[in-house]
């Protein structure tokens, strides 16, 4: 559709105020599921992309996730002693920066297979049983995000950025199947999740004596109650985003679908509030060449680690460790801006 002048303008604005209102006003950076899921009403109305396809699918996108959360904590549960004993185990046989290493690096390379969603289950639950303070939890948090994000796309099955890609480029004259981005992104992906591991295995915010997942195990944070409710927030975070990426898309398709691989990279920033799949479905297409389709989807991957809504592990984790938009930002923008700037240049160089 064709937007006028006046909706581009409130579009535009709804940009900023998702990107600043989170972390300049303490009651939407509370109540992030709420204010993000009326932005979206407010994007679909602004646009008039208002369906009945659309609700369903809001209502529907959200499910495999919630269901994925619910059944994970569930499971938690009930073997979080074993999990408890096997990180203990690891961080006195192998030492704590070891075994922050090896678990950003084997979530991240293994995300492809197991998904993005199990992977940052697995992060959550076993992040709160290292003996760490609460800023270097973040830190291990984000930096695991980032590479769970860049690992996860180099299958079909890993996320649904990877399903769109390979789906839209299956045919000629890409011929795209399952190892497709594995060829072309693998090395980039291979040394983001590399440098990742290394960031986390240098933490060193005071690490404790003893892990507070010991007292969690039995807490409230593992009632089934809270389960429940954590399922509940990410089914809501899910649906705002859809809702968002519909009203947003017609001023994506307007503003970015023909510009070079050097400005897509750079407009695709917004990655870290929109949804990387919708930019994807508007961007690829057949007769986009390997130079700008790795330009692209770097950039996407890189991005959506920025802020909590941007991909969907940093929405689990988030929502499972209660991270709020700020303390996310101090742990994970500036990084991402200095990855951008890094992986800017070698892929100028390269290709």
């Amino acid at each position: 559709m064709d937007l006028s002048v006046f909706q581009t303008v409130l579009l535009s604005l709804l940009i900023l105020v998702v990107l600043f209102l989170p972390l300049t006003v303490h009651k939407v950076e509370e109540n992030l599921e709420v204010f993000l899921f009326v932005c979206g009403l407010f994007a679909v109305t602004v646009s008039k992309v208002w369906s009945g396809h659309l609700i369903v699918t809001a209502l529907e996108d959200p499910l495999k996730i919630t269901i994925a959360v619910l059944v994970a904590g569930l499971l938690f549960r009930t073997f979080n002693r074993h999990l408890q004993k096997l990180t203990q185990t690891a961080v006195k046989t192998l030492g704590l920066r070891i075994t922050l290493f090896l678990i950003v690096f084997i979530l991240g390379l293994t995300a492809s297979i197991i998904t993005a969603i199990i992977a940052a289950l697995i992060l959550a639950e076993v992040s709160v049983m290292l003996p760490l303070e609460r800023k270097g939890r973040i830190k291990l948090i984000t930096f695991s995000c980032y590479a769970i994000g860049m690992g996860a796309i180099l299958t079909s099955i890993g996320e649904p950025l990877g399903t769109v890609v390979i789906s839209k480029l299956s045919g000629p004259p890409h011929n795209a199947g399952f190892f497709y981005l594995i060829q072309h992104l693998g090395w980039y992906v291979l040394g983001g999740v590399l440098f990742m591991a290394g960031m986390a295995s240098s933490i060193r915010e005071a690490p404790i004596s003893h892990a507070p997942g010991a007292k969690a195990a039995t807490g409230d944070d593992h009632s089934v109650k809270s389960i429940a409710v954590r399922a509940g927030k990410v089914y809501v975070f899910v649906m705002a985003l859809t809702f968002l990426g519909d009203g947003l898309k017609p001023l994506a398709m307007k503003t970015i679908t023909h510009l070079s691989a050097s400005w897509l990279y750079w407009i695709n920033m917004l990655s870290a509030v929109l949804d990387n799949a919708t930019l994807a479905a508007i961007e690829v297409t057949p007769a986009i060449d390997d130079r700008t389709l790795t330009f692209l989807l770097m950039s996407l991957i890189i991005s959506g680690g920025m802020l909590i809504p941007g991909n969907i592990p940093n929405i689990i984790c988030a929502s499972k460790l209660g991270i709020k938009s700020k303390e996310w930002v101090r742990a994970a923008l500036g990084l991402g801006i200095i990855l951008m700037i890094a992986y800017f240049f070698i892929l100028t160089a390269v290709l």
